[in-house]
């Protein structure tokens, strides 16, 4: 067998080829955003497709903002705006997402009224929570209220504002007083990245929300796959030792977890082992 050229990308461990394109993209993105660039035809060998199918993901991903195409090389967006996108934020570290919202459920008991941000992973939270019923449920992103309105014992409050189909929630001042005219017993969000003892978050109009929600909460939860803590964004949102947990996937690496434990904040680490 011929070895592959040096700099061609190699067959991400998780993609098999029999993919369909909703996870063929996923892992495009993230190979794209590991690499900085990558052509069409490299891609077409990488996931055993046709260079014309390849051509069809690199659109869908360019229609969403994630990726740029020009001339069959797909590169990644010159500013970290496109993780702000919807669409990518779901597709991305779906597992690691996973395993932390079924740990933050542990804070959670019947009865309680809880505050969910717009992102994917408290969004991970919902499958959670008809067992954890009664409970009244108050957010900002549409999806998670769509799939809210169909449970059982779940109490929903919708958050209103300005509709952003980028983040397919509800933002501005409007969002920020409907929020702050209230009072939870919990609350979790996510941000963009974490460093130096802040969370920091790409958007300021986003900051505003998080930040108004925290406020409003008895207890805060931060919830942060690994990859968080090694990126860098542009606004300040709160110090870390403002929360009441911090929440991490075990793919942080022990440097990682010390520098947060640091900050006098509960690390809670999802998916460890004992």
């Amino acid at each position: 067998m011929a070895e592959r050229e040096v700099g061609a990308p190699r067959t991400p461990p998780d993609a098999p080829r029999t993919l369909g394109p909703e996870g063929r993209q996923a892992r495009i993105t993230e190979l794209v955003l590991s690499t900085g660039s990558v052509s069409a035809q490299e891609l077409a060998e990488t996931f055993g497709v046709s260079v014309m199918t390849i051509h069809r993901d690199l659109d869908e991903l360019q229609r969403q903002g994630v990726l740029r195409k020009a001339r069959g090389i797909a590169t990644a967006q010159p500013s970290g705006t496109f993780e702000s996108n919807v669409e990518f934020r779901a597709k991305a570290n779906v597992e690691a997402k996973r395993v932390i919202a079924q740990h933050a459920c542990r804070h959670l008991e019947p009865g309680m009224s809880v505050l969910l941000d717009d992102s994917t992973t408290a969004l991970q939270m919902l499958p959670h929570l008809p067992a954890l019923a009664p409970l009244t449920v108050a957010t900002n992103y549409l999806a998670a209220l769509v799939e809210l309105s169909k449970m059982r014992d779940v109490h929903v409050v919708a958050l209103g504002g300005h509709y952003d189909p980028q983040h397919d929630s509800f933002l501005g001042s409007t969002c920020v007083d409907a929020v702050q005219a209230m009072r939870f017993d919990a609350a979790f969000v996510s941000t963009s990245a974490v460093s130096d003892g802040y969370a920091f978050h790409q958007e300021d109009k986003i900051v505003a929300v998080k930040r108004a929600m925290v406020e409003v909460a008895t207890r805060s939860h931060l919830l942060i796959d690994h990859t968080k803590l090694t990126r860098r964004a542009l606004h300040r949102l709160l110090p870390l030792n403002r929360f009441t947990s911090v929440v991490v996937d075990a793919g942080a690496s022990p440097r990682d977890l010390a520098a947060l434990r640091e900050n006098d904040v509960l690390v809670e680490v999802a998916g460890q082992t004992d």
